[in-house]
């Protein structure tokens, strides 16, 4: 970025930029002078600071004046074709012959909560790529402090070649490195550690004997990487890595990673930023966030979601993601499940009206069916249902994985649906044919007209989803009791309505002539029985016998809140009145407000590093046995 002003009667143009940008523009005069700030660049990106060079050019204003404000003027207002390419070729006649001022390196510091969200959002398996325009240094540095770089990693490759074939050897290189590491490990035992919690359940998780790989990769390198038969080997390579970072990149190179992954990988991406070079990457994405911050609103403006902080996404994903997921994926299950039930009906009656135009039930059910019986409760579903609260959502990351893994609705719980809904309209037409066949009441009237049939079949299939809903459901609300509730009240007025006298139908006094039979309701029971007994059985096996960690944080949930419930009532014993401690508490209120940073860190010229903490054990359902596992620790390769 450039800027040309008047200084004492002298046109001069200062410019910033990254130190590749800015050295290729310098004057041959400023060799040595570079050769030195090039040292001080090194020093200070090892040191994690984000660094930029400043240069300055004389321009004569005759000059000036003549070709260059004249040929951008001229190149800007009058071309029509190609405007911006002939627009940077003045800017680039201009911008040449430059003398080094120096360069700066300041302090950009993390936001609170950045490390840890990226760490919890890499145990949820979700692919994480950097693409930052910083040094090389700078860049795997605050990979370090965001958690994103670990030594637990086997190897961390760099590529920085400036060639075509140099890159494609490199990215080779790593290709087969990769290879060899995973072909050891699956030739060593896995090792397995149990979990046990309160002597409730045991788990066995698999403990990944590699740390994994990443990938680093500089801008003039990735210019090779993305070319078109290049690119499929680059995407192999950091797809087998846990962790990608793109430095010196520039906005265009950005949107082509994006680009790069959508096309190949069929991969849902998101991309976030705070600036106007992070425009084109979030317009790219499938799911555009920006943070509103200092760096102006381009980005949010740009963006599908607007965050105030980076550690806002943590919840955005873990919890509202995944609550869209669970209750969409549950929403349409069962939307598919009560319109087979609802259809098939017709079906098994065709056998028995020659496949005619005859309904089976009453029109206006027909018509009150999707629209005032079934409808609220599903509704409620998919609004307020969930399988734990969003402190344990973000408490066990791994809870996320079903949704990228599309577990919850895919081709096999659409067969489920179908065989679910095939299996009740089943059940629901041939009891009620075989329970009203031939049969009469107790005033000797026959009970196997058409007419009762259909209402028999629709009563029950009303009574049997709404039961199904209320299973399919784990939370519970006030909305939920009266949607459910309500709208099987709901079905017996309007239906009784219906069929009264006040309105001419040929079906008067059907639904109060079959409420009156017993053998209405013991078919009910038995009906409700067949279809819903084997459901509660087999969800039973595979909650307790084979549970998912879904699972296992509900019943976890459950049981924490019946523990919290007091047991007996408390006696609340009265407050002493102390007198007030003349000693003057050394505490500060500006301390603990306030993080102090990684000023001292950074300033000590130390590389930045993950610490071994307790945040991935605390992210286990229960605690690990004593025993510890010895990871490799990782080398750079270049």
């Amino acid at each position: 970025m450039s800027v040309i002003l008047r200084k004492d009667g002298v046109l001069k143009l200062y410019c910033k930029g990254a130190d590749s940008v800015i050295f290729e523009r310098l004057d041959e005069s400023c060799a040595e002078l570079k050769f030195k700030t090039l040292e001080h660049l090194n020093k200070y990106a090892g040191e994690g600071l984000r660094t930029l060079c400043l240069a300055v050019k004389e321009l004569d204003e005759d000059v000036f004046l003549k070709n260059g404000k004249k040929n951008f003027m001229l190149q800007r207002i009058t071309s029509m074709d190609n405007r911006e390419e002939k627009v940077n070729d003045v800017y680039e006649d201009i911008e040449k012959n430059l003398i080094l001022l120096g360069a700066t390196a300041i302090e950009d510091k993390l936001q609170d909560g950045v490390p840890d969200a990226i760490a919890n959002l890499a145990m949820a398996d979700i692919k994480l790529w950097v693409l930052t325009g910083d040094k090389q240094e700078t860049a795997i540095n605050i990979g370090y402090s965001c958690r994103l770089l670990s030594d637990e990693m086997v190897d961390i490759f760099i590529v920085d070649a400036n060639e075509y074939a140099e890159v494609a050897n490199q990215l080779k290189r790593f290709r087969e490195s990769i290879a060899n590491v995973l072909a050891q490990n699956q030739g060593t035992t896995a090792c397995t550690v149990i979990r046990f919690e309160n002597d409730f359940t045991a788990a066995e998780t698999p403990v990944d004997p590699s740390g994994g790989f990443a990938l680093v990769v500089n801008g003039h390198s990735l210019v090779f990487a993305l070319d078109a038969s290049m690119e499929l080997l680059f995407l192999e390579v950091a797809c087998q890595c846990k962790a990608v970072i793109c430095c010196r990149v520039t906005p265009l190179q950005k949107a082509l990673v994006v680009d790069l992954v959508k096309r190949h990988k069929g991969a849902v991406t998101l991309a976030i930023g705070d600036g106007a070079n992070d425009v084109s990457m979030i317009k790219m994405a499938h799911i555009g966030v920006g943070i509103s911050g200092q760096e102006g609103m381009q980005a949010v403006l740009a963006s599908d979601f607007s965050l105030a902080q980076f550690r806002y996404l943590e919840r955005l994903l873990l919890v509202h993601g995944r609550y869209s997921y669970f209750r969409m994926s549950k929403f349409l299950r069962y939307f598919f499940y009560k319109n087979f039930a609802f259809t098939l009906c017709h079906f098994w009656f065709g056998f028995f009206c020659g496949f005619s135009a005859q309904t089976l039930y009453d029109p206006n059910f027909i018509s009150c069916y999707n629209v005032f019986y079934t409808s609220l409760p599903v509704l409620a579903l998919g609004i307020f249902d969930q399988d734990v609260n969003d402190r344990n959502s973000l408490h066990y990351p791994k809870l996320y994985t079903p949704g990228h893994k599309n577990l919850l609705f895919n081709k096999k719980e659409f067969l489920k649906s179908l065989i679910q809904g095939v299996v009740t309209s089943f059940t629901l037409f041939f009891i009620s044919y075989g329970s009203f066949y031939n049969n009469v009441d107790a005033h000797g009237y026959n009970m196997d007209g058409h007419q009762l049939l259909g209402t028999v079949v629709s009563t029950l299939l009303v009574l049997v989803v709404t039961a199904q809903v209320a299973m399919d459901t784990s939370y519970w609300t006030v909305f939920n009791h009266i949607v459910i509730f309500g709208s099987v009240a709901f079905f017996f007025a309007l239906t009784l309505f219906i069929n009264s006298n006040f309105i001419a139908s040929k079906y008067v006094g059907v639904f109060r002539w079959t409420m009156s039979s017993p053998t209405f309701w013991i078919m009910c029971l038995l009906v409700l029985a067949i279809l819903l007994i084997p459901i509660i059985c087999v969800r039973f096996y595979w909650v307790h016998v084979h549970p998912t960690l879904s699972d296992r944080v509900r019943l976890k949930q459950r049981r924490m809140r019946i523990q919290s419930e007091p047991s007996e009532p408390q006696i609340v014993l009265p407050q002493i009145m102390r007198r007030p401690s003349r000693r003057k508490s050394m505490r500060s209120g500006y301390a603990f407000a306030h993080q102090e940073g990684f000023g001292r860190l950074i300033m000590s010229g130390k590389i930045m590093k993950k610490s071994k903490s307790s945040s991935i054990a605390n992210n286990m359902l229960p605690p690990l046995l004593p025993g510890t596992i010895t990871n490799y620790r990782p080398t750079i390769r270049v």
